[in-house]
């Protein structure tokens, strides 16, 4: 486990070079299905007020990449009567890049670490949020800050 906590928290070459927030934007859900609906509409919305209307594929994948993570903190995160939060943080230097975050408070649970998936078996139903999370996003990870929760965080190029 420690090791992957060091690998996740490295700081990538991209986020290291990148100025200060010109976005941000955090709120705290209740880590249900109903929660996790709320997070994908409130970042499509989000999103849509920063100035990438609705029907761009920028705010489209966004709602995904959101709607994927939100489900996860639901059914993998869940500890009965904690939230889970997520955090949406603009950064506008050459590239808009939009860094997604969900936290929740299922420490001991975390996926495998990016680049390790395993492939969705055809006979389930279930199973392939990360993978889609992986093909959409420049990069992911998590990381752990403290013992009581988890972050499952991407960032996606807006362009």
């Amino acid at each position: 486990m420690n090791a992957d906590i060091a690998h996740s928290q490295v700081p990538r070459p991209e986020s290291a070079q990148r100025g200060a927030p010109t976005r941000h934007f955090t709120i705290r859900l209740s880590a249900t299905p109903k929660g996790a609906r709320l997070a994908r509409r409130l970042a499509a919305e989000r999103l849509h007020g920063w100035g990438w209307p609705y029907e761009t594929e920028a705010n489209l994948t966004t709602a995904l990449l959101v709607a994927e993570l939100a489900t996860n903190a639901v059914r993998h995160g869940r500890v009965q009567g904690r939230d889970f939060r997520l955090t949406l943080t603009l950064y506008q230097d050459d590239l808009a890049t939009l860094r997604i975050e969900l936290t929740d408070a299922r420490a001991d649970r975390r996926p495998p670490a990016p680049g390790t998936l395993p492939p969705a078996s055809p006979e389930t139903e279930s199973g392939r949020g990360l993978l889609l999370v992986e093909a959409l996003a420049s990069h992911w990870g998590t990381t752990c800050a403290s013992p009581y929760t988890k972050t499952v965080w991407c960032e996606v190029v807006l362009g």
